[in-house]
């Protein structure tokens, strides 16, 4: 696991001491990918934070309502230079977004849908950022 762990970290761009907050938590989660987040930075999953963090991983399925509101929650705590990982339930599967959806979620909520590695068996994972120039609000 120790390969796969290291290989998640340099495909999220994590790196130890980073912050991570994780938001739409729920039994239905791949832990797999969780404990190879938290072993990548070396700490654990923050939810409630005063301060600004580096990383977001929002977990959302269909059934958690509009996809923008989720994406503007996820940016609340967000640093100016940080990173959200949106994941959803793959195609076929129970709470599936569709594509088109996180596409115009994203535009709405002011970011980029940039890459959508592979890093889980049931769950999409999609990279957002703020647009270079953009500033936080």
């Amino acid at each position: 696991m120790g390969t796969e762990t290291a290989s998640l970290g340099d495909v999220l761009g994590l790196r130890p001491g980073l912050v991570v907050q994780e938001l739409g938590w729920d039994a239905d989660v791949d832990e797999e990918f969780r404990t190879a987040v938290m072993d990548a930075v070396d700490g654990d999953l923050v939810e409630e934070t005063d301060d600004a963090v580096d990383v977001v991983v929002l977990w959302w399925r269909s059934e958690d309502g509009d996809v923008v509101d989720g994406l503007f929650d996820a940016l609340r705590d967000l640093s100016g230079s940080g990173c959200l990982w949106l994941l959803t339930p793959k195609v076929g599967r129970p709470g599936h977004v569709a594509q088109a959806d996180l596409q115009e979620g994203a535009v709405t909520a002011g970011l980029a849908l940039t890459t959508s590695p592979t890093v889980s068996k049931t769950w999409a994972c999609h990279k957002l950022v703020r647009p270079k120039g953009a500033t936080r609000r």
